[in-house]
C-alpha cells in the first residue's frame, strides 16, 4: 500500500507491504517540492513477478501553480525498497500539458508496462484538443521498449485500471465520443499489440465535463470483472459485467448500490467467479464505503458498510493470501489518515448469494 505525506512544500511517497505478522514499516520511495498532487490521481507502487517493485508518481511541469501540466515518473527497485533507481518519465513528447492517471501492469514477456491519460494533443490555452490513452512497456532492466497509443480520446480526468488474464494484459478506462458519451471501454494488450478499444456497456452517459470517477478491473485466468459508475439523467448508480473470454465480450451489468452511488468502485474476483465489489453510497445524508459479492448470474449478496462516515474516500480493494483488504482515506476528524479493514475469503465465500 502506498499513500503520500505532506509536510510544507514537501510532498514523500512512501509504501508499507502487508505479511503475515501485520504491515511492516514505511518506506520511502521519492520525496522532492515538485510532486503534483491530485486528490484523484494518486501514485502507485507495484510488485512485479521477478521481486522487482515499480512505483510511479507525477511531478508538475513548469512553473504555473494552477496549471494542470504534469509528467508521469518512474522508479525501480532492486532491494524490497530500501533504494529507488534514479526517475524517468514514460512520455517523451516535451509539451507542458497533463499526463496522469496511469495504472501499472506486468507485461507479458517483460518487465514493467503502464498506461497513462496524456495530452500531448491538447491545448490548454484554447481548451482545445484530444486526451489519449497511451502505453509503455519496459524490459526487465528498466530499458523503455516502446511507445503505443491505446485509444485516441478518452476522458480527461478519469483514473484507469489495468488487471493481468491469462491472455495478457486488460485495461479498462472511460471513453469521451465526439458528442460527449463518456461509456466504459477495454483494450487488451497481447502479442505486443493493444486491442481496439472496445465497449464494455453502452451505457449512453452524455455528460459536457469529466465526471472524476473512473472504472475498476480485476482478472483471474479468462474471467475478468469491470465495475464503474454513471449517472445518466443524473442518478448516480454503479454496476459490474462480467466476462468469460478475457474481456473479449461482457454479460449483462449487475446493479451494484441500492439507493444511489457517489462511485469510487473497485472490483476483485474470488474463486468461486463471483466478484467482491465495493463504492460509495450515499445514505441517511451520508456516504457509507460499503463491499457487496456478485455473481455472474446477477445475484447479489447483502451490502456491509466497512466505514460509515462523510470522510471515506478514495477505497480500494485487493486480494492478499486469503483474505480481501480494504483502504480508504479518513478526513472526517482532522488531518487525512489511511485506514484499512480486512476480511477473510472464507468470510466472503460464505456471504456469497446462492
Amino acid at each position: 500500500m502506498s499513500w503520500l505525506e505532506v509536510s510544507g512544500e514537501r510532498a514523500t511517497l512512501k509504501f508499507a507491504e502487508r505479511t503475515p505478522s501485520g504491515w511492516s514499516n514505511a518506506q520511502t520511495v521519492a520525496s522532492g517540492t515538485r510532486f503534483f498532487i491530485n486528490s484523484f490521481d494518486v501514485p502507485s507502487v507495484h510488485a512485479l513477478a521477478d521481486g522487482t517493485l515499480a512505483a510511479h508518481w507525477e511531478e508538475r511541469l513548469g512553473a504555473d501553480e494552477d496549471s494542470d501540466a504534469s509528467k508521469v515518473m518512474l522508479s525501480w527497485s532492486k532491494d524490497q525498497g530500501r533504494t529507488w533507481s534514479r526517475p524517468v518519465t514514460p512520455h517523451h513528447d516535451g509539451t507542458n500539458t497533463e499526463h496522469g492517471f496511469a495504472s501499472l501492469f506486468q507485461a507479458p514477456g517483460a518487465g514493467l508496462g503502464l498506461v497513462w491519460i496524456d495530452g500531448r494533443a491538447t491545448n490548454p490555452e484554447t481548451e482545445s484538443g484530444d486526451m489519449s490513452l497511451r502505453a509503455s512497456v519496459y524490459d526487465a532492466a528498466g530499458k523503455p521498449l516502446r511507445e503505443m497509443t491505446v485509444a485516441p480520446r478518452v476522458c480527461e480526468c478519469c483514473s484507469t485500471s489495468a488487471a493481468e488474464t491469462s491472455d495478457g494484459v486488460i485495461v479498462a478506462f472511460r471513453g469521451r465520443s465526439a458528442t460527449e458519451v463518456r461509456d466504459i471501454y477495454v483494450s487488451r494488450f497481447a502479442e505486443g499489440r493493444w486491442s481496439a478499444p472496445a465497449i464494455v456497456h453502452a451505457d449512453g452517459w452524455r455528460i459536457d465535463a469529466c465526471p472524476i470517477n473512473g472504472p475498476s478491473v480485476s482478472a483471474r485466468g479468462r474471467d475478468v470483472a469491470v465495475a464503474w459508475f454513471m449517472a445518466k439523467n443524473d442518478q448516480g448508480r454503479a454496476f459490474v459485467a462480467f466476462s468469460h473470454d478475457a474481456g473479449r465480450t461482457f454479460g449483462v451489468p449487475v446493479r451494484v448500490d441500492d439507493a444511489g452511488s457517489l462511485g469510487r468502485l473497485g472490483v476483485q474476483l474470488l474463486d468461486d467467479g463471483s466478484a467482491a465489489v465495493i463504492w460509495i453510497e450515499r445514505a441517511n445524508q451520508r456516504s457509507q464505503l460499503r463491499v457487496r459479492v456478485i455473481t455472474p448470474a446477477g445475484m447479489r449478496s447483502a451490502p456491509v458498510t466497512i466505514a460509515d462516515t462523510e470522510g471515506s474516500r478514495y477505497p480500494r480493494i485487493i486480494r492478499d493470501r486469503g483474505e480481501l483488504l480494504f483502504s480508504w482515506t479518513d478526513t472526517d476528524k482532522g488531518p487525512s489518515q489511511v485506514r484499512t479493514a480486512r476480511a477473510s475469503m472464507a468470510q466472503q465465500a460464505a456471504a456469497s448469494p446462492r
